[in-house]
């Protein structure tokens, strides 16, 4: 994708409008426009990266240090009990731009866990050879 067709770099560039929480060296936070609760923030790399694969080390650190500051802002500013903090890749991606949510929750707040149904392994046998393509790929 072209810098220029991205919405969150046009919003990083300071071409687009936001409600910016945090201007940082490597990452911006700002309120997403389409919030699930009040103070839901995006984190997103100042760099175009697509995914998570694509991010710098270092960005990745900038990135989650800053989620996790704001883990703590929503606590102490916005009286949240807690958070959810979770980045999608490539699939349910809205904007392909890597970015992380970061969103305050009050117990009772009718947000209940992930949004897609859990399945069991059929065995341990099976989850023992997903666990060993998972390792096998580790760089």
């Amino acid at each position: 994708m072209e810098r220029t067709a991205c919405t969150f770099c046009a919003i990083v560039a300071g071409e687009m409008p936001a409600h910016r929480v945090l201007d940082g060296e490597a990452c911006v936070a700002f309120l997403d426009a389409r919030p699930l609760f009040p103070g839901h923030v995006l984190v997103v790399p100042r760099e175009h990266r697509e995914t998570m694969i694509d991010l710098t080390p270092d960005e990745l650190v900038a990135i989650f240090e800053t989620c996790q500051k704001l883990c703590g802002a929503a606590e102490r500013g916005l009286g949240a009990d807690g958070s959810f903090v979770a980045m999608n890749n490539r699939v349910s991606q809205s904007v392909a731009h890597a970015h992380v949510h970061v969103v305050p929750r009050r117990k009772g707040d009718g947000l209940r866990g992930f949004f897609w149904p859990r399945h069991k392994y059929e065995s341990d046998e099976q989850a023992a050879e997903f666990a060993a393509k998972l390792r096998a790929e580790m760089r």
